[in-house]
């Protein structure tokens, strides 16, 4: 006869299995921005935070044609099972996007994924033990941190810049986990238009930050969904440009095609290489045939170059538009002023808690995302990210006028109630592109 357990055992009121979970399910957290994306999607809220692309600038024809294509001519294909590394033809036309960025490689180095997220996740799981210490800059991509965190990693964050991961720092941190006996397993990093603060690696630091890691055997993860979308000039060559032995580059048709698709990859080391294909097919067999051949398809027939020139001209509107409405309403704060991607970072005055701030600006129909979603520690309560990709400029202007709404009425709030007295003007700063703010850390 089974006795029955305890209450404790047995789990809680909200879940009877509570007690059950592996320990590592205790890494696993709601991300701060996709929970915005219920409120988001009411029509009446002007949302600021998720970063999705603007697909509606991509012709539906050039995707139906290639969805009719690959089912007249390879249905049966297109419906079945694959190659767990993925379609020999995408992998030599995902050669030719690279390219763009600088890198050259073999397609039999090419693992596609169910979008780049997946690649982080298999490369994780292959990499981290409980206890292992991951570096990353500091802000950031959140979910990157959840995956991490979900293996028992600790994030330790590296200062950033206006121009990137601080090299100096970087050495500081690998030495101090270093003499307190800790393991760093690899450096994760998005250097060009990074999320969420929009700045750009420069290349000097590229070369230092790569020349550290050799130093200190220390792997690169190269996380670059951003990198064709630059505006006005192209940025540095990707870091796997210069480094193809100690850097695992990952990349995304989610950007610069549609992320409906779910289609990304993993350039690594033939070693490396090798076990990503056997986690890749132990985790679901083999990523979609049929969104990898209409990808291929896409890849062979249309202009694919002339839709990321077209992507490009549409967040350069929109980049402009938020900047010109932060300066007109909102001029006493800084902000960086991305050359690509999708995201501002802000710094908001101080004592003022984004996190906090976040019902009020639900109530007042805005939506950002709060700097704390990009800190395994908490931190970055004074800033938020603004995403300018998916709104159109109209409502990115009425956004950003609502936003400030919001944080105006709650400087009132401490002026009234904490005593912190009236805000001083800041002075104000040059809002190009070479000279943002510096304060990321």
């Amino acid at each position: 006869m089974i006795e029955q357990g305890t209450s404790q055992q047995r789990g809680n009121n909200l879940d009877p299995w509570y007690h059950h979970y592996a320990q590592r399910t205790s890494g696993l957290a709601a991300s701060e921005v996709r929970a915005l994306f219920a409120v988001a999607s009411r029509p009446e809220v002007v949302s600021l935070a998720g970063g999705m692309p603007f697909v509606s600038a991509l012709p539906q024809d050039l995707v139906s044609g290639a969805m009719e294509r690959v089912m007249r001519e390879q249905g049966a294909v297109a419906l079945q099972y694959g190659s767990g590394q993925g379609v020999p033809a995408l992998r030599e036309q995902i050669l030719e996007v690279m390219a763009l960025e600088g890198i050259s490689g073999s397609a039999d180095d090419v693992i596609v994924t169910t979008g780049s997220q997946h690649a982080l996740e298999l490369f994780s799981k292959l990499f981290i033990d409980p206890g292992d210490v991951v570096l990353a800059e500091g802000p950031s991509y959140v979910t990157a941190m959840v995956i991490f965190k979900s293996y028992q990693a600790e994030v330790d964050h590296v200062p950033s810049d206006e121009h990137g991961l601080i090299p100096e720092a970087l050495r500081e941190h690998i030495a101090r986990l270093k003499s307190a006996g800790r393991r760093v397993k690899f450096l994760y990093t998005v250097p060009t238009f990074h999320n969420p603060a929009g700045v750009t690696l420069t290349w000097e630091r590229r070369l230092e930050i790569l020349e550290i890691a050799r130093q200190n055997d220390i792997l690169v993860l190269e996380d670059n969904p951003y990198g064709l979308l630059y505006f006005d000039q192209k940025p540095p060559a990707a870091m796997r440009s210069v480094e193809k032995d100690g850097v695992v580059y990952l990349g995304t048709f989610s950007k610069t095609l549609a992320p409906g698709f779910r289609v990304g990859w993993a350039l690594a080391p033939h070693a490396i290489r090798e076990k990503l294909i056997l986690a890749n097919e132990a985790a679901v067999l083999s990523p979609s045939s049929f969104s990898q051949l209409v990808i291929s398809e896409y890849l062979k027939d249309a202009d694919w170059r002339g839709q990321i020139d077209t992507f490009r001209g549409v967040y350069r509107e929109r980049k402009e538009a938020m900047i010109s409405a932060l300066e007109e309403h909102l001029p006493e704060l800084s902000w960086t002023n991305p050359n690509g991607g999708f995201y501002v970072w802000v710094t908001l005055p101080p004592h003022l808690d984004s996190k906090a701030m976040l019902p009020r600006a639900v109530t007042e129909l805005v939506a950002y995302t709060p700097g704390t979603a990009f800190f395994a520690d908490g931190s970055g309560a004074q800033n938020i990210r603004l995403s300018f990709c998916y709104p159109t400029p109209e409502n990115i202007r009425v956004g950003v006028r609502r936003l400030a709404n919001v944080i105006g009425g709650e400087q009132d709030l401490l002026d009234t109630f904490a005593g912190t007295g009236p805000l001083e003007a800041a002075p104000r700063r040059s809002r190009t592109s070479a000279n943002p703010p510096t304060d990321l850390r």
